[in-house]
């Protein structure tokens, strides 16, 4: 379900591909005119997926979030913090040596309380790169760690 109405648009002109953007508020997507209805049902599905949580993702700041969490737990500040439209196998990842973490996308949709608890988590692997006790230490800090790890093991379960 998309927070934006949808206009699908078909041309004659256009033989293969399909195209999706979000312009005034609408998403519009284009595709091929004589598309196998199913098809475009499809496409249209999977595009809206897209462009609603790209612009579902432009609403929360990584930077501002990560230095709050980063005060309020004790933990060193990311050089550089990132939504990631690639990760598909895990939530999010850190790079240490250059202080940058990368957050899955497909955490917009979840609760804060989720999303707070994988950013701790990476905002962990900054003092210590492992997941042994001194990384869990760190990571327990937030109160909510547990319930988020068996939030995300259920949503990961739960994959179509």
């Amino acid at each position: 379900m998309s927070d934006f109405p949808v206009d699908v648009i078909r041309s004659s002109r256009r033989k293969r591909t399909v195209q999706a953007a979000l312009r005034d508020g609408r998403i519009r997507v284009m595709v091929p005119d004589g598309l196998d209805p199913d098809e475009e049902t499809r496409v249209v599905a999977e595009l809206t997926e897209k462009i609603t949580s790209k612009a579902s993702s432009a609403r929360v700041d990584l930077v501002v979030r990560a230095r709050q969490l980063a005060g309020r737990y004790r933990l060193p500040q990311p050089t550089t913090i990132e939504w990631s439209t690639r990760q598909m196998q895990r939530w999010g990842s850190c790079t240490p040596q250059e202080g940058r973490i990368r957050i899955s996308n497909r955490l917009v949709a979840m609760p804060p309380w989720v999303l707070d608890s994988v950013i701790v988590h990476e905002l962990a692997h900054l003092e210590v790169a492992g997941h042994g006790p001194e990384f869990q230490a760190l990571v327990d800090r937030y109160e909510l760690t547990e319930r988020a790890k068996g939030y995300l093991i259920a949503k990961s379960e739960n994959r179509d």
